[in-house]
């Protein structure tokens, strides 16, 4: 009964991982001092990232549309300043790290109301690869395709499961090492505060000895 419930759940999941998602819409206002709209994502190193953009409008239609790709470690990717149309950002990740997807809408005089509608569609790893290429030229049959998508999805989750486990190794070594420096930090402190105690009970005891007081 067990391996028929696991089966099935697994059928599932790899149904789940071969449909295909819906593009990210946005509707951008433009302003005279617009602040930037961003989409962070996260990607592992190595790992190739394709995003299609698509927005409407026209070059010149009174909005300046900008985008500009770049990663937390401050790596820019692209850069395109006043765009209208398709838009195509490929690259490799030169690191684990997320990355932002910001748009910024100018418009160039004040007055009506306008903005600009972004279509986004997002492709890492085995997602932004060309399988129609690959299919040509290995020759593979659509279902040969399909278990290669799947495969390369596994061996990613594989990635990220030990990408995750490291991280929360070295943030268990950190906590370690922090308890341990808090503890003798702790213990340090008491006994610098028990030699300055006895040493005021001793200092005292030799004052009231010399004014005669004891």
């Amino acid at each position: 009964m067990f391996e028929q419930i696991a089966s099935t759940a697994w059928i599932a999941f790899l149904f789940l991982l071969t449909i295909p998602i819906n593009a990210l819409h946005l509707d951008i206002p433009a302003t005279m001092h617009p602040d930037p709209i961003c989409i962070r994502d996260f990607t592992n190193e190595g790992q190739l990232v394709v995003l299609h953009v698509h927005s409407d409008g026209s070059v010149g239609d009174g909005q300046k549309l900008s985008l500009f790709v770049r990663d937390s470690h401050g790596n820019e990717f692209r850069n395109k300043k006043d765009f209208a149309g398709d838009i195509k950002v490929a690259f490799t990740a030169p690191s684990t790290s997320s990355f932002d997807i910001c748009f910024e809408n100018v418009a160039q005089s004040q007055g009506r109301s306008m903005f600009r509608s972004v279509e986004l569609d997002t492709e890492i790893g085995s997602e932004a690869r060309d399988w129609n290429l690959i299919s040509a030229n290995e020759k593979l049959k659509p279902i040969e395709v399909e278990l290669r998508k799947i495969e390369e999805l596994t061996d990613e989750i594989v990635d990220e499961l030990a990408y995750l486990k490291n991280r929360e190794e070295r943030l268990r070594d950190t906590n370690e090492s922090t308890n341990s420096r808090v503890r003798n930090f702790s213990i340090l402190i008491i006994v610098i505060l028990a030699c300055l105690g006895t040493w005021q009970v001793n200092y005292l005891r030799n004052f009231f000895k010399a004014k005669h007081i004891i």
